[in-house]
C-alpha cells in the first residue's frame, strides 16, 4: 500500500480530511449533532451532580459488561429503556452506535439470511453485513415496491430475511414509512425481523421523543430498535430494544459488547438522568421543529428536517463553500465522497434548538451573497 499516493489523490479529488480546529464560540455550529440542545447546558449538569456522592461515581468499568463488578448504572439504564418502549421488550446497552450496528447484525445474520437493506443506510450497518457474512440486497432508498419485489424474488430461498433501515436519514435528513416497512416484513410469511436505526430520531420525533418505530401503527412490530445516546441525548453510547429472548441472545453473540471494556458507570448514570428527562421534552422538540422551517425556507426545501443538505457536486466546491461560509459565522462542514455518492458532495445543515432563530434567519442571504443562488435539496 502507497500512503502517500493514496493521501495524494485524496487532495487532488478534494476528499483529504482532516480534524477540524474547534471553533470560536460566537461561530454557529451548524455540524453538531446536539439536536435537542442539552450538551451544554449547565443547568441539567447541576441538577445530575447534586445528589451524587463523587466518591461513587466510578470513571472506568474496567472490565467488559461480561466481567464487571459494577452493573447498577446499568441495569437501571436498561430497565428504564424497556419501560419507555414497553410491549414487553428488553433493552441492551452498547458502547457506540457503531458497536450495536456491527454486533447486532453479525450475531443475527448467517449464510441462510438474506439481508435487504435500504440502499442510504449507515456505513456502520454496511461493515456489520459484511462481519456477518450474510448474501445481502440493496433496494432503493425509500422505495417499498423495490423491497416488496426482492423480496417476493428472493425470500424463498432463505430460512431468514433481516429487513434493515434507519428511521432518518443522517446525510438527507428524511423519514423512512415505518408501516411500509413493517407491510414488507409480514410479506415474508414469519421468517423475517424488522431492524431499525434511529440514532437521528431519538429525542426529535416520535411520542415522548421516543422515535418513528414508537410512532408506527404495530409499535411491536419493528423486532430491533438502535437508539443513540451521543446525539440529540448529549452523552454517550447506545441501545438496542428488543425481546428478552433477543436479549439473551445478543449478550452470547454480540462480539462488540463481549470483547469491549463497558463504558464507564458515570457516563451510563448521566445517560439514565438525561434519557428520563427527554422523554418530555417536548418544548425543546417544538423549538426544533421551528428552526426546521426555517432552514427549509432558507434553502429552498419543501420539507422541514433538522437534518438537510445543501448539494454542491462538487469535492471541492463543497470544501469551499464550507470554508467561506466559517468566515461568515457559521460552521457547516462539507460531506464528501465516500461518505455520499460522487456527484451529491454538499453540505450537511445539522439544527440544535440552542440555536438562535435570527442565526437561520440571516443564513439565507448569506448563502444567496455566496453562491448566488440558493438550491434545492437533492431528490433520490
Amino acid at each position: 500500500m502507497n500512503i502517500d499516493l493514496i493521501l495524494d489523490h485524496l487532495a487532488d479529488s478534494g476528499n483529504l480530511r482532516h480534524i477540524p480546529d474547534e471553533c470560536d464560540p460566537s461561530v454557529v455550529d451548524l455540524s453538531s449533532n446536539d439536536y435537542l440542545g442539552l450538551a451544554e447546558r449547565s443547568d441539567l449538569r447541576d441538577e445530575f451532580f447534586a445528589d451524587k456522592d463523587p466518591a461513587a461515581l466510578l470513571m472506568s468499568a474496567s472490565a467488559s459488561r461480561l466481567l464487571g463488578a459494577r452493573q447498577r448504572e446499568y441495569t437501571e439504564f436498561e430497565a428504564i429503556l424497556s419501560d419507555a418502549y414497553g410491549n414487553g421488550r428488553s433493552a441492551l446497552a452498547f458502547n457506540s452506535g457503531y458497536h450495536a450496528n456491527i454486533g447486532l447484525i453479525q450475531a443475527l445474520a448467517d449464510k441462510h439470511t438474506l439481508i435487504i437493506a435500504d440502499r442510504l443506510v449507515h456505513a456502520s450497518i454496511i461493515d456489520g453485513i459484511k462481519l456477518s457474512g450474510a448474501p445481502f440486497e440493496r433496494f432503493r432508498h425509500n422505495d417499498y415496491d423495490h423491497l416488496e419485489r426482492i423480496i417476493d424474488s428472493k425470500a424463498q430461498l432463505y430460512d431468514n430475511i433481516l429487513i434493515v433501515a434507519e428511521s432518518v436519514y443522517s446525510m438527507d435528513g428524511d423519514s423512512a414509512d415505518i408501516d411500509r416497512l413493517i407491510e414488507a416484513k409480514r410479506r415474508c410469511g414469519g421468517k423475517a425481523l424488522l431492524y431499525i436505526d434511529e440514532a437521528h430520531a431519538v429525542g426529535v420525533t416520535g411520542p415522548a421523543g421516543l422515535g418513528l418505530a414508537a410512532a408506527a401503527h404495530s409499535p411491536a412490530e419493528t423486532d430491533i430498535i438502535v437508539g443513540t445516546m451521543g446525539k440529540a441525548l448529549a452523552s454517550a453510547g447506545a441501545y438496542a430494544i428488543m425481546s428478552p429472548k433477543m436479549r439473551d441472545f445478543m449478550v452470547n453473540k454480540s462480539r462488540s459488547l463481549i470483547f469491549s471494556t463497558a463504558l464507564p458507570p458515570i457516563n451510563i448514570a448521566w445517560s439514565s438522568f438525561i434519557f428520563k428527562r427527554m422523554l418530555s421534552m417536548d418544548s425543546e422538540r417544538q423549538t426544533l421543529r421551528q428552526l426546521a422551517a426555517k432552514l427549509a425556507d432558507a434553502l429552498g426545501a419543501d420539507d422541514p428536517s433538522h437534518i438537510r443538505p445543501l448539494i454542491v457536486g462538487d469535492a471541492r466546491k463543497a470544501v469551499e463553500l464550507s470554508m467561506r461560509l466559517l468566515d461568515q459565522g457559521y460552521k457547516v462542514l462539507p460531506i464528501r465522497t465516500p461518505t455520499v455518492p460522487p456527484g451529491t458532495e454538499r453540505l450537511r445543515f445539522s439544527l440544535s434548538a440552542a440555536i438562535a432563530p435570527e442565526a437561520i434567519d440571516n443564513l439565507a442571504a448569506v448563502i444567496g451573497r455566496l453562491t448566488g443562488k440558493v438550491q434545492q435539496n437533492c431528490t433520490k
